[in-house]
């Protein structure tokens, strides 16, 4: 009998690996986790899995100072050749930031060093290089010796030491570094919203202070709110030596010195950047720390870059590099193309989709609904609306009430004009009822939502719009009101709401923004984002979108839905691929000057609003996020579940075995997610996953866990009967706790010592069992919970 891949590691790898010098204990090699990824269980989200490698290997210069990761190692059980865990070992290496992968099986090992693009040959552990020798190689990757004064900031401790750092801070941290260690000035990271770009900032910021290479920063932010968040995070570290710079105080005296793109006057192209040149003359700043790089004022900001040309620059966005299959808008170009053409290609990143992959951000599913007018002879995402069906509703001018010819419209309205230029009341109550209605069917309509409008007058009227569909739903419910359930949040009122959103559990549920709300808030409770505006620009989508990912673990919020009602998903671009046949490049035809043209008001128009479909967001291999329909999804976890099972009995097989079941469940897109994910769309919480990949992969009649658990008595009453009492008692107590959370509670530790079976007789009782031992008595109850 050959070791799984948890015994492999114990006793083969473990050992080996220590002989060679790596052991936890000598902290040359440490065993690195994430949060856990975020699965659909019984329709609410929970954590499974979090380990991220087998082993990360790091090393240190004379065994003292902040250990240096260099290296990772894949375990795959004996069965299986030593190259079998080597592609997955190569996407770890490059998730956490090092050079060389290795993948073995307890007896020999491969290796891929990513600086010269070699594998090797399947190798004896005698041959697996020592501390020592992994340290020379990387050094000659990195281009100095670690005791080198350029290398100096990687040797440098965390302030909260390095469990405070998550793999993938740590990872961008040390790229920078290592662009540093080569003589680079110039870094760009990029992070997807949520996953930590402040801490990453104040990190490297401290150690490079502590290496004694920082003489004086600055980190630039947007708005005010940012700002104080980036002091607050710096001052832990810095404290009175980090200070906010502002248009009274240029605190000149402070070693680090936050300060917003409004404060040094080049947030606009047309700013005046005086308060920048008077008190900061060229190259006062060693370091500078530019957040939200992806802004477009670049022309203008980059001023605080080329007056400091000695400084270390480091770039931070939350955007991808690039697009695919997309007609971007000239500003996103210019972005994009300015932060590469200046920083060069990203020194590190980490988008959205591994952030769910790993847990650290919200699991994204997606509701897109479709929206017509007229009698389903306009649907927004396709088509324009016509002069000629605008007639057949009431029209007048909204700003004075007077009617409006039919001759004073343009001959079509673009689908992005409706709420500017044309606006519709019954559109907006379509829609908010048909909103509310989801979130109604969801649970309970008081959840934290953004809803993204076109201007903040159709903010104001999905507001009102909003609160009296909530107030009804009081009355018919029998539920106190606390006002107001929605708000306007946008540049003119409801800013002082926000810590309302964030915070209040009564109220202030729903905000409706139009953009105020997309960038440089921190509202982790938020479960829905809501598109009723049109966005052209895949950037400014991915920071709405983010306004969603943050994991509020304090109040169980792990997952997060859009409700696309304006077709905005088709801006999911490289990072966030959609594969149900994309979306059309969304126009308007209207004249340029549209402050002079008159804004129609148009009543009596019949609009339906239907689903369009509901999508599930998972993780590719390359860290990206892929928008499939559901029906895709499951031929896709049909088609990866027979090549790897062949049929119903070879599912049974590796079902009832732990090892083998997860080894099956790695090989289904998206891992062990795929099968609850599905659970979770066909409603299907009663059943264990078995029940749900049989249906989907063979057809067979699907049975709840508490149908299998009174059948199996039924069917294996020759089987029992023979059993001594208490172990047939036993053996039945174990199966009921089937009934309560499938097989994955049959193999809790703490299974035989819940009340029913320690009443029946607890584990000891197994000992009786006359065909072998207690685990031969549990894997055949299982093999039997499945029979026919």
């Amino acid at each position: 009998m050959t070791y799984n891949e948890a015994e492999t590691r114990n006793l083969l790898i473990d050992p080996a690996l220590h002989g060679r010098g790596w052991a936890i204990g000598l902290g040359t090699m440490r065993l690195e986790q994430s949060a856990g990824k975020v699965e659909m269980v019984g329709g609410k989200p929970r954590r499974s899995s979090t380990k991220t490698a087998d082993y990360t290997l790091q090393v240190r210069r004379g065994g003292s100072g902040q250990p240096v990761k260099v290296g990772v190692v894949e375990a795959k059980a004996e069965r299986f050749p030593p190259n079998h865990g080597l592609e997955q070992a190569k996407q770890t290496a490059e998730r956490h930031n090092v050079p060389f992968a290795f993948s073995s099986n307890g007896h020999r090992y491969v290796e891929y060093d990513s600086d010269t693009g070699l594998t090797s040959e399947p190798k004896s552990f005698d041959d697996f290089p020592t501390p020592d020798e992994l340290q020379r190689r990387y050094e000659a990757y990195l281009g100095s010796r670690l005791d080198d004064d350029v290398a100096k900031p990687l040797l440098m401790a965390y302030p909260g030491g390095a469990g405070s750092m998550r793999y993938y801070q740590d990872a961008a941290v040390r790229a920078v570094f290592e662009k540093m260690a080569r003589g680079e000035k110039r870094a760009l990271l990029s992070l997807a919203t949520g996953t930590g770009k402040t801490r990453i900032a104040v990190n490297i910021l401290k150690r490079i202070a502590e290496a004694g290479q920082l003489r004086r920063a600055l980190f630039v932010c947007d708005r005010d709110e940012l700002r104080s968040q980036g002091w607050t995070a710096l001052n832990e570290v810095f404290g009175a030596d980090a200070a906010q710079a502002s248009t009274r105080n240029p605190e000149k005296n402070a070693r680090v010195i936050v300060a917003t793109y409004q404060t040094l006057g080049v947030d606009t192209d047309d700013g005046d950047s005086s308060f920048l040149r008077t008190n900061y003359p060229e190259n006062y700043f060693s370091h500078i720390v530019i957040d939200e790089c992806h802004r477009s004022a670049w022309n203008k900001w980059s001023e605080v870059l080329t007056r400091n040309p000695d400084a270390v620059q480091i770039g931070l966005t939350a955007t991808p590099r690039q697009f695919e299959n997309l007609e971007l808008p000239p500003e996103d170009q210019k972005i994009t193309n300015d932060n590469i053409l200046y920083f060069g290609f990203p020194a590190y990143e980490y988008g959205i989709g591994r952030g769910i992959d790993d847990g650290y951000l919200a699991l994204m599913q997606v509701e897109r609904r479709e929206t017509f007018i007229a009698q389903n002879v306009f649907s927004e995402r396709e088509k324009h609306v016509t002069r000629d069906e605008l007639g057949k509703g009431q029209l007048q001018n909204a700003l004075t009430g007077e009617a409006v010819k039919l001759d004073d419209l343009r001959k079509e309205y673009g689908a992005p004009t409706l709420e500017q230029r044309l606006i519709m009341p019954d559109r907006v109550r379509a829609m908010c009822k048909d909103l509310f209605e989801l979130l109604v069917n969801d649970g309970d309509p008081r959840q934290k939502t953004i809803i993204f409008c076109v201007n903040i007058d159709h903010a104001n009227r999905v507001q009102v719009e909003m609160n009296n569909l909530f107030a009804k739903w009081c009355v018919d419910n029998g539920v106190a009101r606390n006002d107001p359930y929605a708000f306007s949040c946008t540049a003119e009122t409801g800013r002082e709401h926000i810590s309302d959103l964030r915070g209040a559990n009564t109220r202030h549920f729903v905000a409706t923004t139009v953009d105020l709300l997309s960038t440089g808030v921190d509202v982790p409770v938020v479960e829905n984002i809501v598109f009723f505006r049109y966005v052209n620009s895949p950037i400014a989508f991915q920071q709405m979108i983010g306004r969603g990912t943050r994991i509020d673990e304090a109040r169980g919020k792990l997952a997060f839905t859009i409700y696309d009602y304006t077709d905005a998903t088709r801006l999911m671009g490289s990072d966030l691929i959609s594969r149900d046949g994309g979306g059309k490049k969304v126009s308007d035809d209207g004249p340029r000057d549209v402050d002079a043209e008159q804004i129609i008001e148009v009543q009596g128009m019949q609009v339906h609003v239907s689903p369009a479909g509901k999508f599930i967001a998972v993780s590719t291999d390359d860290g990206k996020v892929e928008l499939v329909s559901v029906e895709e999804y499951e031929r896709r976890v049909k088609s990866a579940l027979v090549s790897e099972v062949g049929d119903l009995d070879g599912l049974k097989d590796r079902w009832v075995d732990l090892e083998r079941r997860r080894e099956a469940m790695r090989r289904l897109p998206d891992n062990t997610r795929s099968a609850n994910l599905l659970r979770e769309v066909a409603a299907m919480h009663d059943y264990d996953l078995f029940d749900v990949l049989a249906f989907i992969a063979f057809g067979v009649q699907p049975r709840t866990r508490t149908e299998r658990v009174e059948a199996f008595a039924a069917n294996n009453r020759s089987w029992l009967e023979p059993l001594p009492d208490q172990t047939r008692n036993t053996i039945l107590a174990i199966v009921s706790q089937f009934a309560k959370g499938g097989i994955e509670n049959l193999e809790n530790s703490t299974m035989l010592s819940t009340q029913e079976v320690a009443d029946a007789g607890g584990g000891s009782a197994l000992d009786d069992y006359p065909h072998g031992n207690a685990g031969d008595a549990l894997r055949e109850t299982k093999h039997r919970i499945f029979g026919e």
